[in-house]
């Protein structure tokens, strides 16, 4: 339909996400999807089962802003279990609409017009518009490739007055890498004396490899007290389509995040909530996704152990970086477009996470699918790139 309405656009160069792009192609063109982030296998019937019980016991009202209590005390424990940190459960936890919702929040909570936004990159594509959004601006600090370490001496050359927040995402979205204790140390040097909010994305919170542990800012009493700590029930229980995530803080940091999200969302569907609640109180369906996932891991490169892709280490995530350079010299945005159409495998371009679309010819694929579909993928691929 035509309208007779000049738009002014506040965002004429923004376009649309590319997860949205390259499974669209991948559907079009009939091609194994390794692009966006999902699995594509069902979480446990148990859960299933908890929801269709609270729907018919009639909870499916609104539920409080903050997030039913059952759910927010569950999150507590398991944060307090995992991190040594027990927030409040009444003031400082709320149970959000995803982490994409938790993340573009705290930014509005906190980002004022003309304040500065510091981030790393690759940086995970919500942050920035959601910076643009609120009239606040990004300013970037690249990891060091090929294993994707943070330059602290940069980032500390990076604040100014006008520095407000510092955004950190480990298990890191695209490439896999960690941060350390080491890091949140230097981390939490640099922002000392400063009002700077950290936000820190950690929604592959219990994807952490080779018995590695994850250095949650939640267990960083210093970073703690002046961070929102975000992750993910979708990542989590393989339901990336409810939606629902949580944000921890200290309490003078949630009141403001909290502001925000009342007339964003409000509240996040109850019965969803109380399940969740119910399924987590077994420990181990957390802490053995570690296991499940680099068990994922392994089989996967081990496929593609005969193709001339260069696998990059994987630290943490369900993602695997690739170097494509010894395949083609096409940028990486045309690659990914051409080996959907043509070898039937999409995959996400990683220069789609800079700024200024720095292009290491590196892809990210996903493995968090079942083997047949990882087994589709990799004989598609040896088929058109064996070594």
């Amino acid at each position: 339909m035509d309208t007779p309405i000049h738009i002014d656009s506040r965002f004429p160069a923004m376009g649309t996400t590319i997860f949205t792009v390259m499974s669209k192609l991948a559907a079009d063109c009939g091609a194994v999807n390794l692009s966006q982030g999902f699995p594509d296998f069902q979480a446990e019937p148990a859960l299933f089962d908890a929801m269709h019980r609270y729907m018919l016991a009639g909870r499916n009202q609104y539920a409080p802003m903050a997030g039913l209590p059952e759910l927010r005390q569950a999150i507590v424990d398991k944060v307090a279990a995992l991190y040594g940190t027990r927030f409040d459960v009444d003031r400082e936890v709320t149970v959000t609409a995803g982490a994409t919702q938790a993340i573009f929040t705290a930014i509005a909570a906190f980002v004022r017009p003309g304040d500065e936004v510091i981030a790393l990159e690759p940086v995970y594509d919500s942050y920035v518009p959601a910076i643009e959004t609120v009239g606040g601006k990004a300013v970037f600090s690249r990891l060091r490739f090929p294993d994707y370490t943070p330059d602290w001496d940069e980032v500390q050359s990076l604040v100014t007055p006008r520095t407000r927040m510092i955004i950190v995402n480990s298990p890191h979205n695209p490439t896999g890498s960690l941060l350390t204790a080491a890091d949140l140390d230097r981390l939490a040097a640099i922002v000392r004396g400063t009002d700077i909010v950290i936000l820190s994305d950690e929604v592959y919170e219990h994807i952490v490899y080779e018995g590695e542990a994850h250095a949650s800012l939640c267990g960083h009493p210093e970073l703690a007290a002046r961070s929102i700590v975000v992750s993910s029930f979708g990542k989590t229980y393989h339901i990336t389509g409810w939606k629902i995530g949580y944000v921890v803080g200290p309490e003078a940091l949630m009141a403001e995040f909290r502001k925000v999200h009342q007339f964003n969302v409000f509240t996040v569907h109850a019965p969803s909530q109380l399940a969740i609640a119910e399924y987590m109180q077994d420990a181990s369906r957390h802490l053995g996704l570690a296991a499940f996932y680099q068990e994922k891991r392994d089989f996967f490169r081990a496929l593609m152990r005969d193709t001339s892709f260069e696998l990059l280490p994987c630290r943490g995530t369900y993602f695997q970086l690739a170097r494509y350079g010894q395949i083609s010299e096409l940028p990486d945005t045309d690659f990914a477009q051409w080996l959907t159409r043509e070898v039937g495998v999409a995959v996400i371009p990683v220069s789609v996470f800079h700024a200024d679309g720095h292009d290491e010819k590196v892809v990210r694929f996903c493995f968090a699918k079942r083997e047949e579909t990882l087994v589709a993928a990799a004989e598609r691929l040896r088929a058109a790139f064996a070594k």
